[in-house]
């Protein structure tokens, strides 16, 4: 049991990658607060959960939103008394080229990938600066590193996610708070079950392990990273991607 009775807050957590974490996080011991803006799917997930035998519950929340996003943290801390773990996973795409993206796409992007992820961070920072103790892990992802057709957006808001995972591990680090990221490559989810099936096919074929990934891919390496088995990892981005290289 890796995260034994440690608390975990997964934004994101109803679905996807999310999900998958949340119920991995939940075999291996830890009690969850799963927050997302999908509260028919995220009660579905809380559900998983019990049968797994973890203390969870829902929380509905904007990640874009800094009222809600305080309320998130109040909700988990007055639930389970601490965060040891926080996963900035909420993510949303509105793709489009450069020459064609409306303002809103853009807009609505940074707000949640970015402002999102900021928002998380800074509260549960507070919470785990009282504490002395605390991991925060980012979904970044490999078009933050290499760039991406049709998604400045997108790709904006990754390469900020790991600008951020880097500095916060440098301020965080020395107060006994872990900072990472995972940087996902072409995984199976909702977002990418909209794909053409001949991009999903150049995608596999762009990637050396010849396959698109799973997101208990993710979920394995937000497992670890959570862990105290990387207690002296911080300020890293590890690639979830199959070698992928664009």
């Amino acid at each position: 049991m890796r995260l034994q009775d440690k608390v975990a807050l997964i934004t994101g957590g109803a679905n996807g990658i999310g999900r998958a974490t949340a119920l991995l996080f939940a075999k291996n011991g830890a009690k969850l607060m799963i927050a997302d803006y999908d509260e028919d799917e995220g009660l579905e997930t809380v559900k998983a959960l019990h049968q797994l035998g973890s203390e969870a519950e829902f929380i509905k929340v904007n990640v874009a939103n800094l009222h809600e996003v305080q309320h998130m943290m109040d909700a988990t801390v007055a639930r389970f008394s601490r965060i040891d773990v926080l996963v900035n996973n909420a993510g949303i795409t509105r793709d489009g080229f450069l020459a064609k993206m409306d303002p809103t796409q853009w807009d609505q992007v940074i707000a949640v990938n970015l402002t999102g992820v900021f928002y998380c961070a800074q509260a549960a920072s507070r919470v785990m600066l009282a504490q002395g103790y605390g991991v925060i892990l980012n979904a970044a992802s490999v078009v933050g590193i290499y760039g991406n057709i049709g998604q400045t957006n997108y790709t904006a808001t990754k390469s900020g996610v790991i600008g951020m995972t880097k500095t916060w591990a440098k301020e965080l680090g020395p107060k006994g708070i872990r900072v990472n990221a995972v940087a996902p490559g072409f995984i199976m989810t909702s977002m990418t079950e909209k794909v053409p099936e001949k991009v999903l096919d150049s995608m596999v074929q762009k990637t050396p392990l010849r396959r698109l990934g799973q997101p208990d891919d993710v979920a394995n390496a937000y497992l670890y990273l959570a862990s105290d088995d990387a207690s002296f990892i911080n300020g890293v981005v590890l690639s979830v991607d199959g070698g992928l290289t664009f």
